[in-house]
């Protein structure tokens, strides 16, 4: 790998503050050094560091090596020569034979040799098996997430392990160099985040938004809606694209199921409301219990949502994203179809809808690996949707 100038101490700080989900600019600024050059120097690695080499202790070394020639030339048994170094006979004798045996023995040869079959990663499993490469493959065009495609497989082949392969593995052929012959690279644009680099999480800085009149407390809101058990409790907030565009989201808290809702007149109260009210009446009577909302200006008329659908508005307390948890989750998922510098009044409803359906007819972990669509379904047709 190429240090680009970099000391190993610098190159240490680097992977330290790439992990702090730091800015490149910041980087550089820190190490006195060009941006595009960290950057260059993380690209290379497909933003996955690798672990130096080291040996295992139970394996045997150069100065090892030099004791069993040395033995040899002495004309020593393999069990003497093992007594000598605290090895097993066996090791001994096995590391002779395959390095030619006690004539072309030679300790520097050897190790050399040891050191390249040692050599890390092998061959990715993707690469040994087209099957599971051609159905890993396919499932990343469908913007299906590696976690997705891993417990998907283990669902459908749970007897064949050539057909099951980790996340963290389909991960790894995408983003590191020395894995990436095992996959279509170009795949990983249909990641959510999209990015050539894999980069870590970083929180999202939450800002406080206006006061309200008449708002009701999220503290208010009845304790069923914590559990899930109950269906029929809806998050939402709005997407913001280039400004003053943007769409508005819900999503049912049970079934993770997704609506997508066009907003072509603005992001006012009184341009929201009218849109978000015909979605809401468009959901079955037995699924419109509750709605929980961001602190936005948006709401301002939520009086009148709840007059009209029966639904009573519930708004997070301020800077408490994580209140809306599950519609957070949700909006960060339709980052990748509606980036943050886009016009988002171009998006008519019906192509909203098809990236709601696309989002829905994903499998979830917490459903193990079924889809929102199909939990969604189950919901409506169980006796509890029908509680009202």
């Amino acid at each position: 790998m190429r240090d680009y100038g970099f000391s190993a101490a610098q190159q240490d700080e680097i992977w330290q503050r790439w992990r702090e989900g730091e800015s490149f600019n910041s980087m550089g600024r820190a190490l006195g050094a060009p941006m595009h050059v960290v950057r260059s120097f993380l690209a290379q690695t497909g933003g996955v560091r690798q672990a130096p080499r080291r040996r295992a202790e139970r394996h045997l070394t150069a100065v090892d090596r030099e004791e069993i020639s040395r033995g040899i030339a002495a004309g020593e048994s393999a069990r003497r020569i093992a007594r000598r170094l605290g090895r097993a006979p066996s090791t001994i004798s096995r590391e002779i034979a395959r390095n030619g045996g006690r004539e072309d023995y030679r300790a520097t040869a050897a190790d050399q040799e040891a050191h390249q079959r040692a050599r890390r990663p092998k061959q990715a499993k993707l690469a040994l098996l087209p099957a599971l490469r051609a159905v890993v493959e396919e499932k990343l065009a469908l913007s299906w997430s590696p976690e997705q495609i891993s417990g998907w497989l283990r669902r459908c082949f749970p007897d064949e392990a050539a057909m099951q392969i980790s996340h963290e593995a389909i991960y790894l052929s995408l983003y590191d160099p020395r894995r990436r012959q095992a996959i279509n690279r170009k795949l990983t644009q249909r990641l959510r985040t999209a990015r050539p680099l894999r980069q870590p999480r970083t929180a999202r800085r939450p800002s406080g938004r206006g006061i309200i009149r008449d708002m009701v407390s999220i503290s208010q809101r009845p304790a069923e809606v914590e559990d899930r058990a109950v269906p029929g409790h809806w998050e939402g907030d709005l997407v913001m694209g280039s400004r003053p565009s943007a769409i508005a989201t819900l999503v049912e808290r049970t079934s993770r199921f997704t609506t997508v809702v066009a907003l072509p007149d603005g992001i006012k109260a009184e341009q929201v409301t009218p849109h978000l009210t015909r979605h809401l009446l468009s959901v079955p009577a037995q699924m419109r219990r509750t709605l929980t909302w961001d602190r936005g200006r948006e709401m301002a008329k939520h009086r009148t949502i709840t007059a009209t659908t029966g639904m009573p508005v519930y708004l997070c307390k301020p800077r408490s994203p994580w209140q809306r948890g599950t519609n957070e989750n949700t909006n960060r998922l339709l980052r990748q179809y509606l980036p943050k510098n886009a016009d988002l009044r171009k998006y008519s409803q019906e192509d909203l809808n098809s990236i709601a359906a696309e989002l829905n007819n994903r499998p979830r972990k917490i459903h193990g690996y079924r889809t929102p669509s199909e939990v969604y379904s189950e919901l409506l047709k169980s006796g509890d949707a029908l509680i009202v």
